[in-house]
């Protein structure tokens, strides 16, 4: 299980959304072995005078927060991040030193879906890749 949030300036963001989602949900599937249909993506939009950010980055400046159950092995994590800034240079056109990306982790228990909570749950994929 994974969410993801994407922030960035509306007017850069809006135009990408579809092949950035595209592009950050392929490097899951090829990394993390999620499924195809496991795609939880959340654009939040700010308006330019809202978005503060370093003075060398430009205005595609954009952060990526994937949440996810705990389990994955550090190099895993490390090629995922990896992966994303490589294919989203290449396919989107938001070069490395405007991407920031960050992996939060929690236990499978914090979390809950289908009716269950995380760690009750068969899932039809592996955590620990």
């Amino acid at each position: 299980m994974s969410q993801i949030k994407i922030f960035g300036i509306k007017e850069q963001l809006q135009p990408v959304r579809n092949r950035l989602s595209d592009t950050i949900h392929q490097c899951i599937v090829d990394v993390l072995h999620l499924p195809i249909g496991k795609r939880a993506h959340r654009f939040l939009y700010l308006e330019k005078e809202d978005f503060f950010f370093p003075e060398d980055r430009t205005e595609q400046y954009t952060i990526i927060e994937i949440t996810m159950i705990a389990g994955r092995k550090t190099e895993t994590k490390k090629r995922l991040i990896q992966e994303l800034f490589y294919r989203i240079e290449a396919e989107v056109g938001i070069r490395k030193m405007d991407l920031e990306i960050c992996i939060y982790e929690s236990p499978a228990c914090n979390w809950g879906f289908r009716g269950m909570n995380g760690d009750e749950i068969q899932l039809d994929y592996t955590i620990g890749v």
